[in-house]
């Protein structure tokens, strides 16, 4: 740690549960000798502070010897607290139970107990296999042949016991460069996701092409394991969520799930994987009208907590507020079940603000859209506007992302239910200016730009009726559009233009 002032350990500190503090405790007793009363006062006096304030932590122990120090005192802390939390997870995980086995076979060679090694290394390597532990794997081969060498080779039968040992280690590194690779590739198309959202140019959409094109061609027929398997079809789903290809797209959802349940020790370690698997499961079945079965994964993902408590934590608990809230809402609120989203949002304020610090901003993005659109389905226009101001001036968000530009589109329609004809015609110039910066610029921008513009002229040759049967005529058009139609999977724009020329509620309209 730095010398300088650093609020890094009250930061791990008051990230501990009660049972990770009171088994430091009982471990800096038995561990820590000499310093064992500094380290407890220092920790409790720390733990004590809701906000880091060193300063006080100096005058309060001005008399104790470690505040000449204290940089070094923290730092000390600092790896005593991450020994004991390596002490208390130790077997948390397969992996790390693995790992102390290798350990323990590393301690055992070491005393020249050779049989013993070999004995605990095969224990681990069944497992380890089992569990697809690639990394894990090539430790203990390393081990294995340390003890083959020791011996002068005397346990080696045949020489092509050797070449057995080869072709296994290689195909090991194998799978493991598979999996970089796929990591890799999976990478580079959520990165394109999250910074610019759906692929709109042919140019893109080539160039992703030909990176899944050319793995399946070198994997196929291959035997690259069951999570390679699992990445190779999440690649593909999110190539073709990447081009707003759904119906492509959602197959590979649905087969991944499987391969999580019909192989649950490989991720059960990683419960974030069937949650994200699920939560874009949904999202892509209900951009299809797959509302039975989206629905039924959405029991599903409610259900999903309940199999969790005994590996609970806060990044878990996180995660299930991440994408399962998130996808919950959206789910209601393109579904049109407006009021079952509206029971849900106290719960969601109150995850806003527990967990603030850990949510991406697109996250609290999409969060606060998705409330927005909950409130204008239900016509409380000034609560769905004040949640669309939220996003565009409370969120520190790159104003090229596409929810931010559907934002500010939304934030017009919404002061056009309202009426508010003066502040509309700035609000205009304002999206019109803000729009004008982007490097790409969309017809559907232009469309609703151009109606709103069309609504303020109070033109007399054209009724209200008429312009809106114009604006649903073009978004209709632009719905077919697959460089365009990732707009409507925000809000259905085509639905709230058509029910101004049907006479029905949105939300009627919007279940048409």
């Amino acid at each position: 740690m730095s010398n300088k002032a650093s609020d890094q350990l009250h930061k791990l500190i008051k990230s501990m549960s009660k049972p990770e503090k009171r088994y430091f405790k009982v471990f800096s007793s038995r561990h820590i000798i000499g310093d064992e009363n500094n380290y407890q006062t220092l920790f409790d006096a720390i733990d004590k502070q809701d906000e880091y304030d060193e300063e006080k932590l100096l005058k309060k122990f001005k008399d104790k010897g470690f505040v000449n120090r204290f940089s070094i005192a923290k730092n000390r802390l600092y790896n005593a607290l991450l020994k004991s939390l390596d002490s208390f997870h130790s077997n948390s995980s397969i992996e790390a139970q693995i790992h102390r086995q290798v350990h323990a076979a590393e301690i055992l060679y070491n005393k020249s107990l050779y049989d013993q090694s070999a004995k605990v290394l095969h224990s681990a390597r069944k497992v380890a296999e089992k569990h697809e532990l690639y990394t894990v794997l090539i430790e203990i081969s390393k081990w294995e042949k340390r003890i083959i060498e020791k011996g002068n080779y005397d346990d080696i039968q045949e020489i092509s016991e050797l070449d057995h040992i080869l072709k296994r280690d290689i195909e090991i590194h194998e799978k493991l460069k598979t999996t970089e690779e796929l990591w890799n590739i999976k990478s580079k198309i959520f990165s394109q996701l999250y910074r610019q959202g759906k692929v709109r140019t042919e140019e893109e959409t080539g160039h992703f092409k030909q990176l899944i094109d050319d793995v399946k061609k070198r994997l196929a027929k291959q035997d690259i394991g069951v999570e390679n398997e699992y990445l190779l079809r999440h690649i593909s789903s999110a190539y073709h969520f990447a081009l707003g290809e759904y119906a492509l797209c959602y197959p590979f959802l649905k087969e991944n799930i499987e391969i999580i349940q019909q192989h649950p020790h490989l991720f059960e370690e990683e419960p974030g994987i069937y949650l994200s698997v699920l939560s874009n499961t949904i999202y892509v079945g209900m951009r299809l009208g797959q509302w039975d079965e989206a629905f039924k994964y959405l029991d599903e993902l409610r259900a999903f907590p309940q199999t969790l408590a005994e590996r609970m934590n806060e990044d878990l608990e996180i995660r299930l507020f991440s994408l399962g809230k998130s996808t919950e809402l959206a789910l209601y609120a393109q579904s049109g079940e407006f009021e079952k989203g509206l029971e849900i949002i106290p719960e969601i304020k109150l995850g806003l603000g527990a967990f603030q610090e850990h949510l991406s901003n697109v996250r609290k993005a999409h969060f606060y859209f998705n409330i927005a659109v909950i409130y204008f389905g239900l016509e409380q226009y000034h609560e769905s506007l004040k949640w669309v101001n939220k996003l565009l001036n409370n969120v520190d968000i790159d104003k090229s992302k596409d929810i931010h530009c559907i934002a500010q589109i939304l934030n017009l329609v919404i002061h056009l239910e309202l009426g508010n004809k003066e502040l509309l015609p700035y609000t205009l110039r304002s999206t019109q200016r803000f729009l004008a910066t982007r490097n790409k610029v969309f017809e559907f921008e232009n469309v609703m730009l151009g109606f709103i513009n069309e609504m303020l002229k109070k033109r007399t040759n054209k009724s209200n009726d008429d312009l809106y049967q114009d604006l649903s005529e073009q978004l209709d058009g632009l719905r077919k559009n697959p460089f365009e139609q990732f707009v409507f999977e925000y809000f259905d724009f085509h639905s709230w233009a058509k029910s101004k020329v049907t006479g029905k509620k949105f939300r009627e309209q919007l279940a048409a």
